[in-house]
């Protein structure tokens, strides 16, 4: 009891140095931050930068103010490219998991199968979506199937590295107690790779973003790669400048969500959540005590 106590005064006393570094990294990025907006802001007002190309972020914050609130024109576009984003992260990361733990777990299609997926991921993909749209025609479709093939290969790459590199003490233990090879895949392999799984769930996410802007910059028809495209062609460089920086906002929030999911699903792999179930232990330890 008495170490237990000890353990969570430490936790109690490391929380606000904690914050305080949190505090200062914050402060850091922000002066770094305000810092660049300056220069930016200087460089074009003193003519090192020609406007043209580079619009004075007092414009682009203007323009923000355009696109969202009093003409709220870019709304749509979001809404579109945000779901096509979705729908091709899921379906690229299910083929992608569900493909690699099949070619991990299973030698022959191991042997057969990757090289064709190495190969279709050195295929560029730009080069490819001309093709899906010859295919599947313009629209949803063939822009989903572009985000798909965009996805698919970390989270393919991943769970193969995942399911090979399990511990062979462990899957030892496994046969030798006559468990199937279904059980042993949902029971060992699949949770023993999940850290390297959720690390190609973060990588397909981001990728994803890049997947829906190829697919818009070819259709040109709605999303909002194909309204920088607009705006880039009637030099409106500020509501491009705009909507891109939209775009990073959104892959930065995008990319901290998958962090935390990480650490929500894996998280004996973080220090944070280790601590977490250390301390529900205690607890139950201390609970039972007083029982």
């Amino acid at each position: 009891m008495a170490v237990a106590e000890e353990i969570t005064e430490a936790g109690a006393a490391d929380a606000p140095r904690r914050g305080n570094v949190w505090r200062r990294r914050l402060l850091t990025h922000l002066a770094i931050f305000l810092a660049i907006v300056t220069l930016w802001e200087t460089g074009v007002r003193a003519g090192w930068l020609d406007e043209l190309f580079f619009p004075r972020p007092t414009d682009i914050l203007v323009s923000f103010w355009r696109i969202y609130i009093s003409q709220g024109n870019v709304w749509y576009h979001l809404y579109i490219s945000l779901g096509l984003v979705l729908a091709g992260f899921v379906g690229g990361s299910l083929l992608g998991v569900g493909l690699g733990a099949i070619v991990g777990f299973n030698p022959l299609m191991r042997r057969f199968l990757q090289p064709y997926v190495i190969v279709l991921e050195a295929t560029p993909r730009i080069a490819v979506a001309p093709l899906l749209i010859a295919i599947l025609g313009f629209g949803a479709q063939s822009k989903i199937s572009i985000i798909v093939l965009v996805c698919f290969f970390a989270p393919f790459i991943n769970t193969l590295s995942g399911v090979v590199n399990v511990s062979p003490e462990k899957l030892e233990l496994f046969r030798s107690l006559g468990v199937s090879k279904l059980q042993t895949l949902r029971k060992l392999v699949l949770p023993d790779a999940v850290p390297v799984i959720m690390a190609g769930e973060r990588l397909a996410m981001t990728a994803a973003l890049t997947g829906v802007l190829v697919a818009e910059f070819i259709q040109r028809d709605v999303g909002i790669g194909s309204l920088i495209l607009t705006y880039t062609r009637n030099l409106n460089m500020a509501s491009a400048f705009a909507c891109i920086f939209t775009l990073t906002i959104i892959g930065f929030a995008i990319f901290k969500g998958m962090e935390i999911a990480d650490k929500r699903i894996a998280f004996w792999n973080h220090e944070e959540g280790r601590e977490r179930l250390s301390a529900r232990r205690r607890r139950a330890f201390e609970a039972k005590g007083r029982a």
